[in-house]
């Protein structure tokens, strides 16, 4: 399977490097740093769960993960979307549909540059993917970012929780609801605010609110 999805990606003009356990990819993603795009991700691995490398994973960058697996149950696959992937597909699947949604991650995460955002307590530098609270720097999720760019595209707005999740994970998905949206962004609200700076806000039964400057 690694080898094929490898030979496939790469007749259609992407780089590709292959691991096979945790321990590996923690040496390949060391070796190649910033240089990683996007990091296709399964869950049952010799030496633990797909998660603990996601987890460790977050705690350096801010490269998305693409779960690919045969875990289909939900709480794995709300597991993944809380750990901040950008998606969970389960085992069997069409690579034409897997080579669509790899070209859709990438693209926006492409569109993520040029544009910062800065109050004096806040700042979000959509470039370089970095965020800083009160000047230190703030560990965001590839999910966190897009909810911070959909958030301050669309200040003062009330945006629903259906419109969030259709463009927060491109058209919803069966495993994706309000409780993983609320999770994501309660996460987010814990990284950001304090008593003296509140940014979003829950309007009760309808969605959320950039009430941020």
């Amino acid at each position: 399977m690694n080898q094929g999805i490898c030979y496939i990606l790469r007749e259609e003009g992407y780089d590709t490097v292959s691991a096979h356990s945790i321990a590996e990819g923690k040496e390949v993603y060391e070796t190649y740093g910033e240089r990683v795009d996007l990091v296709l991700l399964d869950v049952n691995l010799p030496d633990g769960e797909g998660f603990e490398f996601c987890r460790w994973l977050r705690g350096r960058a801010h490269v998305p993960v693409l779960f690919l697996t045969a875990r289909d149950l939900e709480e794995d696959a709300l597991k993944g979307y809380e750990l901040g992937a950008e998606d969970y597909v389960t085992k069997p699947f069409s690579m034409k549909i897997l080579l669509k949604k790899i070209g859709v991650i990438l693209k926006r995460s492409g569109e993520e540059q040029g544009r910062i955002f800065d109050d004096g307590f806040l700042r979000i530098d959509f470039t370089r993917a970095r965020a800083e609270v009160n000047g230190q720097v703030c560990a965001v999720t590839p999910t966190e970012f897009r909810i911070l760019q959909e958030f301050i595209a669309h200040r003062g707005q009330l945006l629903t929780y259906e419109v969030l999740l259709n463009r927060l994970w491109d058209g919803g998905s069966q495993f994706v609801d309000r409780h993983a949206l609320a999770v994501n962004i309660n996460r987010l609200r814990g990284k950001i605010e304090d008593k003296d700076h509140r940014y979003i806000s829950n309007v009760y039964g309808m969605g959320y609110q950039w009430i941020g400057q």
